[in-house]
């Protein structure tokens, strides 16, 4: 039975690779069909936060510094 692993299960089968089997970074790119670049960034991410830190977070900003108050916005629309 073939068994579909999630991107963070992934990731982690590679950051052990490089940490417990001796792995090179290269050739676990390869294999996993990322950057080295990238390997490098899931093994900064895992030391850091552990497995929390191999989950995709959102790109978008908390805030937007320059976006008027609501209440501007809405007095404008009133015009």
């Amino acid at each position: 039975m073939l068994v579909e692993l999630s991107v963070v299960e992934q990731r982690l089968a590679a950051v052990k690779e490089v940490l417990e089997g001796g792995a090179t970074v290269v050739s676990v790119a390869d294999r996993f069909g990322v950057g080295r670049q990238t390997v490098h960034v899931w093994l900064r991410k895992y030391a850091d936060r552990g497995l929390r830190g191999l989950v995709d977070q959102p790109s978008t900003p908390l805030s937007c510094p320059h976006q008027m108050a609501v209440e501007t916005e809405a007095l404008i629309v009133e015009l």
